[in-house]
């Protein structure tokens, strides 16, 4: 029986895929994937890679068959991927498949102003509704995703933020996807219905601009505005919609509690120490 990953050929799905391999027996891999060309280091490394789209369920059938264990990655069509992780859901238990881990968001509860909040609870419901056993991989922000907004910081002097003092829970993509290769690959005396808070470290605005300073050797200033003012220079800058109202909304979960969440289950279950915002800039500066 077969330990299944959606979306293998994504940022977070790759690296997922490298980690199980490195756990596991080869053969019991199956890479799901609407590229199958992009993953074919990870099949000469023994993985079974698939054609698979969520938005075609006549290519389902196939791709999840055999499955025992399946990850089902959040896609990133935002507001209406619900459908798709629905067709997931229910050709994983088709296929036989008696466990499915989801990559959701911390507390994705109907009062969570974040935009992302509503297809991860819905998502989360149909997952509880099918009857699997299951674990909800609650990824904090990726820290990855700092990078731009520190080169940017580092170029004007100034992190602007609609987050007041609130602290937000970060985690690289690459400590997400050990947590979720290790979740995936069985967790002994786990619960047949868990959610885990995957986080590394909870920052304010603050302490992300000094590690942007600390890291391009520029003092970088915070200046905080409200959510329209925010809203108005992201679109000014010339963000597509809908990343504007989504980063604003993001803020505004932060600033009402929503992003503030502990765990130690990056140490506990992938076995190593989180990386922290330092680290990542650290690599990527010296790169740049």
């Amino acid at each position: 029986m077969s330990l299944v990953v959606t979306g293998a050929s994504g940022q977070l799905g790759r690296l997922v895929a490298q980690h199980l391999l490195d756990r596991v027996d080869p053969s019991r891999v199956v890479l799901l994937t609407r590229r199958p060309e992009e993953l074919a280091d990870l099949a000469a490394r023994g993985a079974d890679v698939r054609h698979a789209d969520l938005d075609r369920p006549e290519t389902l059938r196939t791709g999840f068959a055999g499955a025992e264990r399946v990850l089902l990655i959040s896609t990133d069509a935002v507001g209406a991927r619900v459908h798709q992780h629905a067709e997931g859901i229910d050709a994983a238990k088709a296929a036989g498949a008696r466990f499915i881990a989801y990559t959701s968001v911390p507390k994705p509860t109907r009062d969570n102003p974040a935009a992302v909040a509503d297809d991860h609870r819905r998502t989360e419901e149909l997952i509880v509704a099918s009857g699997l056993d299951h674990a909800f991989l609650r990824n904090g922000l990726y820290t990855d995703m700092q990078v731009p907004s520190a080169q940017q910081a580092l170029a004007t002097g100034l992190l602007v933020t609609n987050e007041g003092a609130s602290r937000t829970a970060y985690v690289t993509r690459d400590d997400a996807a050990a947590v979720a290769a290790a979740v995936l690959a069985g967790v002994d005396g786990e619960p047949a219905a868990v959610a885990y808070d995957v986080v590394g470290e909870r920052l304010s605005a603050a302490d992300r601009a000094a590690a942007f300073a600390a890291a391009g050797g520029t003092p970088v200033e915070v200046v905080q505005t409200d959510d329209a003012g925010l809203l108005e220079g992201l679109q000014a800058a010339g963000l597509p919609h809908p990343l504007p109202e989504i980063l604003v909304s993001f803020g505004k979960a932060s600033r009402e509690g929503f992003a503030d969440v502990d765990s130690d289950v990056v140490t506990r279950l992938a076995g190593r120490t989180p990386q922290t915002l330092r680290d990542v800039l650290r690599a990527a500066l010296a790169t740049a």
